[in-house]
């Protein structure tokens, strides 16, 4: 490492001191916490974002939000050269860069992983990184120390896109690296261009229908509600009302957004009885998650809810239905040898009436640990991956080999049989893989496609939601003394440690109709999270319980003293 790298580092890591007994880990929403504590470890992401970015050779994100948390908490994460999430070997020497104690602590740990990641720092290579944040009163003196982290790398740039959703962000680190255009328009003007088009391939039959084209959208009183603003005016065919737009005076994530709707089953502020059965949505704090609801009665705050795992039975639906067009044989001679395969990812937490409809529907349905990067990882081994958490974050992820054979069979079919069934399923499988951000969950772009494929099947929110009915289901945490202690296999739902912990819970589901439960540790805390479902809420309230007992039994306080 040259002499004036190593000052500068010593220098810019002498004026960022951590705070002493804070201890953070990198996780899926990479650092978040009380914004006051976080000015040090934002500066040393900048210098980590300057880092990966000259291992890669690629432009990097980074991203200020703490998406659904409280607006005095706030987060930083990078966003790595695919659009994806910082890839998870860096995640220990983040978790290590964070919490060293002294310049020279620091600046020895960065020069033993430069060796090591045999990253070129000398000035020579440039590094640039794309800076966004959301609309929390904090982000712009963070924003500062990571621009002044960054630029204590040699060759490294900072370029400050200003406000942003997270996804955009993400979206506009993989356009960039794929020598795309990158800005805020461009984003727009894709989703915008690509829905129009969807909507004009809507069949007769269904665009004579009086379909209600309004839908009602929460902001969260955040960055996504902003955004939205701007993209409405862009739309034909859609109406959309946004409220708690964040310009109101309502507080973030406060009695609003789409962690508390999914979470709490009730009306957003924002919301009353004048509402009754209207299409709504909610977005979270820096709109990556997007869930739909409906007020069922003027005098209840309860909802129907329609989360992530109906989004992604909807999604899925609309893909198999295109794929089996396109592939039927028809009478000309045309090369229809790919036959795509179709996956479906889930996580134990998926409601099993939501996986049993999957199935019976036809497809191919694959469960991972719970967490964003197992769901997006297992997507991309398909040609078309479809992954949701119930939360209401996912994706639809389209493999290149198969989308340049889309390109090319759509070509084939416009000369052999422009305007048949077949290069109209072509066309809209293309126009969604240009809507949907293939990066993140992204709530602005799912939501238009929701509404596209509810207007071309002519679906009310009822309809969509009666797709099947929610099992009940009951989670709760046991505090244990080590969390540790319980393993886990087949994507979490089966507990492989203590022994004997298993057979016990399993004795206890079999006691309830339609019963399922399994139990997880904790990625943050000592507890071991419980997760129940039965035929009744009373059932489920119940397994839930025994279950807990079980784990209090095996691994809780009493069971260390015995």
């Amino acid at each position: 490492m040259k002499e004036e790298q190593r000052l500068l580092l010593l220098h810019s890591s002498s004026l960022f001191f951590p705070p002493q007994g804070v201890k953070l880990s990198y996780g899926t929403a990479g650092f978040r916490a009380d914004a006051s504590i976080l000015k040090s470890t934002v500066h040393r992401v900048g210098i980590l974002a300057a880092l990966r970015s000259l291992k890669t050779q690629s432009v990097v994100g980074l991203m200020i939000t703490a998406s659904h948390n409280k607006v005095t908490d706030n987060g930083v994460k990078i966003v790595d050269p695919s659009g994806g999430m910082l890839t998870q070997e860096w995640e220990p020497f983040a978790d290590q860069l964070a919490s060293a104690q002294t310049p020279e602590a620091f600046l020895s740990l960065i020069t033993e992983f430069v060796e090591k990641e045999k990253i070129p720092l000398d000035g020579v290579q440039s590094a640039e990184i794309l800076l966004g944040r959301d609309t929390r009163p904090s982000g712009e003196s963070l924003l500062e120390a990571a621009k002044q982290g960054i630029s204590s790398i040699l060759g490294a740039i900072a370029l400050d896109l200003g406000i942003l959703t997270t996804p955009q962000l993400h979206w506009m680190v993989r356009a960039r690296n794929k020598g795309m255009k990158a800005t805020e328009p461009a984003y727009f003007e894709q989703i915008s261009s690509s829905f129009r088009c969807l909507v004009d391939l809507i069949p007769n039959e269904t665009k004579s229908s009086k379909m209600d084209n309004t839908v009602v959208v929460d902001g969260a009183d955040g960055v996504g509600g902003e955004k939205l603003e701007v993209l409405k005016s862009m739309l034909t065919s859609l109406v959309i009302e946004v409220r708690n737009t964040g310009k109101g005076g309502g507080l973030l994530n406060d009695g609003v957004g789409a962690d508390y709707v999914q979470k709490e089953k009730v009306v957003p502020r924002g919301f009353c009885s004048n509402d009754v059965g209207l299409r709504c949505a909610s977005l979270d704090g820096d709109a990556d998650r997007l869930v739909y609801f409906s007020l069922p009665t003027s005098s209840s705050r309860k909802i129907d809810l329609v989360d992530g795992d109906k989004i992604l039975s909807l999604f899925a639906l609309f893909i198999k239905e295109q794929l089996s067009i396109l592939t039927k044989e028809g009478t000309e001679k045309l090369d229809n040898s790919y036959h795509a395969r179709l996956g479906v990812i889930q996580t134990a937490y998926a409601n099993g009436a939501s996986t049993d409809y999957l199935k019976e529907s036809g497809l191919e349905v694959i469960f991972t640990p719970t967490g964003v990067k197992h769901l997006h990882e297992k997507a991309a081994q398909f040609d078309i991956g479809i992954y949701f958490e119930a939360n209401g974050h996912g994706t639809i992820l389209f493999s290149e080999s198969w989308l340049s054979w889309l390109e090319a069979r759509n070509n084939e079919l416009g000369l052999a049989s422009e305007g048949s069934e077949q290069q109209k399923a072509a066309l809209r499988l293309l126009s969604v893989s240009k809507l949907i951000n293939q990066a993140v969950g992204d709530a602005l772009s799912c939501l238009l496609l929701v509404e596209v494929i509810l207007q071309h099947k002519g679906w009310s929110i009822h309809k969509w939601n009666e797709l099947y009915q929610d099992l009940p289901s009951r989670q709760l945490k046991v505090k244990v003394v080590d969390r540790t202690a319980v393993a886990t296999a087949n994507a979490e739902t089966v507990a492989i440690s203590p022994p004997g912990i298993q057979e016990a819970i399993d004795a206890e589901t079999a006691k309830y109709p339609k019963g399922r439960c399994f139990i997880r540790p904790s990625g943050t805390e000592d507890v071991i999270r419980v997760y129940a479902e039965a035929s009744t809420q009373e059932a489920a309230d119940s397994l839930a319980g025994s279950v807990a007992k079980i784990v209090d039994r095996f691994l809780g306080f009493s069971s260390s003293q015995q």
